[in-house]
């Protein structure tokens, strides 16, 4: 049975360019919808961390301080 005819050379690069110029646009649009999630998910962290320092009566600086003593704590029991 005749499969119809052969592509020319021309015609399979041509095909590949188009395949590929798909892929990246696809590949683009789902960067973007991988970025909008990381975006997403750090709202709501700081959404999270915002609460309990509102619950805990914290003010920004005294939370940065906070988190810096225990880091600085960490390091020092790394050690």
């Amino acid at each position: 049975m005749a499969r119809g005819p052969k592509k020319s050379i021309e015609e399979k690069i041509a095909a590949k360019e188009e395949l590929i110029s798909a892929l990246l646009t696809r590949a683009e649009s789902e960067k973007r919808e991988l970025e909008a999630l990381y975006d997403e998910k750090k709202v709501r962290d700081l959404e999270m961390v915002s609460g309990l320092m509102e619950e805990a009566g914290l003010s920004p600086d005294e939370a940065a301080r906070a988190l810096q003593q225990y880091i600085d704590n960490r390091i020092a029991n790394a050690s």
